[in-house]
């Protein structure tokens, strides 16, 4: 709460900033800017972004009014950030299909930015990730996007229902792609998709280098999707945890672990045609909840028992093909079909 209260001012003053600066809510007088940095075989509409990114920016700010108490702030600019959305639909989106308006508009990045700050109507976002699903299809699984829409990538498509185009993208290992860097003896994060390449060699000298952390953000959906550790979206410091790892693509085990203010959170995971188990660490003074993919609750063990009935667990029902268990601090090892 210290860190909102003592930054609240300045957040008010950039979204004012960006208000004064905008034409019917539409950023389009920024200045000069990077937009979607270093993408690669796309041009993203420098527009959408700033445009996007106004939009997010008030949407955080009013989440943060409210939290701070301050109700009046909290509906300025709550309303501030659906007149933008209302904007920014008029200009880029097509009400009936989706598809986006305008020149570099119909791009991985676009897309990616309207499904991930809230800037369309709830009927237009099952067209709008189908058009990214297809744009990243018809690349033959491969990426287009730079500084800005590569850390939305993963997290959006598995939002969105596209887990399995998810781990397509991370396995992915011919160019562009992260293992296509690692394939050719990165150890570090490349600063450029294409900083070096089979048919050109290196890129210019003049700015090249092979140790930037930018496009390894995709490191976010590894802990949270591929080994499911998660913060309940009200809670802070992982108070409240959300274990929901989400297998897909080759992959049939991961493990992973993050060291929170409360102590280690930690997950491993494994399936195979006998089933799959998931064991998990909650530390003291913490809550969690579980999800095991599993056709219904009564078929998950815990340590070899049936969960329902499981000392610290209790069900919650079942969510999209996971059953739902919270529990306390300990450790857990569940079990499906073993």
């Amino acid at each position: 709460m210290g860190i909102l209260r003592d930054n609240y001012e300045g957040m008010k003053k950039w979204v004012e900033y960006c208000r004064s600066t905008s034409h019917g809510s539409l950023r389009d007088n920024r200045g000069g800017d990077f937009g979607d940095w270093l993408s690669i075989g796309a041009d993203s509409n420098k527009d959408v972004i700033g445009t996007g990114y106004y939009a997010y920016s008030t949407r955080l700010l009013a989440k943060t009014a409210a939290v701070l108490g301050n109700t009046a702030d909290a509906a300025t600019y709550e309303a501030l950030f659906r007149d933008i959305r209302s904007a920014f639909n008029t200009k880029f989106v097509n009400p009936t299909t989706g598809a986006f308006i305008g020149a570099g508009t119909n791009t991985q990045c676009c897309y990616l930015m309207a499904l991930k700050f809230d800037l369309l109507p709830d009927v237009l976002r099952p067209h709008v990730a189908e058009l990214l699903d297809k744009d990243i299809a018809s690349r033959g699984y491969h990426l287009s996007t730079g500084f800005v829409g590569v850390s939305y990538l993963l997290p959006v498509l598995t939002q969105v229902g596209k887990n399995e185009t998810a781990y397509k993208l991370l396995m992915q290992d011919s160019f562009p792609s992260w293992p296509f860097s690692v394939k050719n003896g990165a150890t570090t994060i490349w600063e450029r998709w294409d900083g070096w390449t089979p048919d050109k060699g290196f890129q210019t000298i003049a700015m090249n280098s092979y140790n930037h952390y930018s496009l390894g953000s995709c490191g976010e959906w590894l802990y949270t999707t591929v080994a499911g550790i998660n913060q309940e979206p009200t809670s802070a410091g992982f108070k409240k945890i959300i274990i929901h790892p989400q297998p897909g693509g080759p992959l049939t085990f991961a493990k992973g672990s993050f060291r929170s203010v409360h102590g280690m959170i930690s997950t491993a995971w494994q399936k195979s045609a006998a089933g799959f188990s998931l064991e998990t660490t909650i530390p003291a003074d913490t809550t969690a909840v579980v999800y095991v993919p599993a056709a219904n609750a009564a078929a998950v063990k815990e340590s070899g028992n049936p969960a329902a009935s499981a000392p610290g667990v209790t069900v919650m029902g079942m969510e999209n093909g996971a059953a739902k268990f919270a529990v306390g601090a300990g450790h857990y090892k569940f079990t499906v079909g073993r």
